[in-house]
């Protein structure tokens, strides 16, 4: 009996929420992102004691369940368009695996990365006559999002994103981001949960095993931004992935390094963030009614403590179990549409966008 009286609440609760407005239920929604900003971890850098994880924030929440599948199907989908040559040959890349750690996909838009000095003699940094393809609607629809829901500045708005796809064994090695690139940038994570590991000094062990001082959980559809000290003076790294796993990073060029051919996206000018208040009061008592009991133990509140004592390196081993979001549970359907969200086997909104062409015909 109880719990047939738990799900009928449960079922007036939906109905309840489905009555709203589609404002109340984004107020809703952003009212409960859960956001993490005071980590801390203690180096000595130049002679003095620094907080190299200032400027970190954890959001999450941003994206509902539902979302973060569509997402997920629209990444596979260009991973497909990519190998049968039907994105710009910059655009898209998959390495042979050759060893371990050795071999992850990434797909870039918005602007041509080259990670190391090709042979070529073309130095690290955004290759400026180099074309890719423009940012695909999905992934200006997240933009939307995060600056509407404070995570990202209107200041700093994206306009180049990376996607990364690790299958097992695949890492990023210690780095720090490029300086073509202005702070603050952010990464989505998907599919699986993972360590990210930081440290002035971040010791490379083995093929994808790395030693380093801290590290900072990243569950299933949280954003981590990097600003000041935590993208600057911090190295940053996955190690190998125990299974299958998305990251989406995106960046803001510096406008002095934009390729010679880019051309802003208007859907990405002038954006503003929600203003506070938003929750007018039934809509608070909603989300009191929806509240749900916080674990004693979180994957947040595993994160190393600050430490008055010079750090000693270890070996941080990656859980190999998926987490969900505690944020996401309630949030099946967000407020966007499958519209906002191409289905799989289209990268345009509604088929109406044709920016992403084919540049070249496939290769035979």
């Amino acid at each position: 009996m109880g719990g047939d009286g738990e799900r009928s609440r449960h079922h007036r609760q939906q109905e309840k929420e489905q009555e709203l407005p589609r404002e109340q239920r984004e107020a809703i929604m952003l009212s409960l992102v859960k956001r993490k900003k005071d980590f801390k971890h203690m180096e000595r850098v130049g002679g003095r004691w620094v907080n190299v994880l200032e400027g970190l924030e954890l959001h999450e929440g941003v994206f509902s369940a539902a979302e973060q599948h569509r997402i997920v199907d629209c990444v596979l989908d260009f991973q497909q368009r990519g190998r049968r040559g039907l994105l710009r040959e910059r655009t898209y890349s998959e390495p042979k695996k050759w060893m371990r750690g050795k071999g992850r996909v990434t797909i870039q838009f918005g602007c041509c990365y080259n990670y190391a000095k090709d042979n070529n003699g073309n130095l690290p940094g955004i290759m400026r006559d180099e074309e890719v393809d423009p940012m695909p609607p999905i992934l200006k629809t997240m933009i939307k999002r995060m600056v509407a829901w404070h995570v990202l500045p209107p200041t700093c708005v994206p306009n180049s994103c990376i996607i990364n796809i690790y299958d097992e064994d695949d890492c990023i090695p210690p780095h720090i981001d490029h300086h073509d690139f202005v702070r603050p940038f952010c990464t989505v994570s998907l599919l699986s949960q993972c360590n990210i590991l930081f440290g002035t000094y971040i010791k490379v062990v083995s093929p994808g095993v790395f030693a380093a001082p801290t590290s900072i959980p990243l569950p299933v559809g949280s954003v981590l931004v990097l600003n000041g000290n935590g993208a600057d003076v911090a190295k940053h790294c996955v190690p190998a992935v125990p299974t299958k796993r998305i990251s989406i990073t995106f960046r803001k060029m510096d406008g002095r390094k934009l390729p010679y051919r880019f051309i802003p996206d208007p859907e990405l000018q002038n954006l503003r963030p929600l203003q506070y208040p938003l929750v007018p009061a039934p809509v608070n008592e909603l989300v009191s009614s929806r509240a749900q009991p916080q674990p004693a133990s979180t994957p947040l509140a595993q994160a190393r403590p600050a430490s008055t004592l010079p750090p000693r390196a270890e070996q941080v081993n990656v859980p190999r179990e998926e987490q969900s979001s505690e944020g996401m549970k309630w949030t099946r359907d967000g407020p966007f549409s499958s519209e906002d969200f191409p289905p799989l086997g289209s990268l345009c909104s509604a088929g109406k966008s044709q920016q992403n062409k084919p540049h070249r015909p496939a290769r035979r």
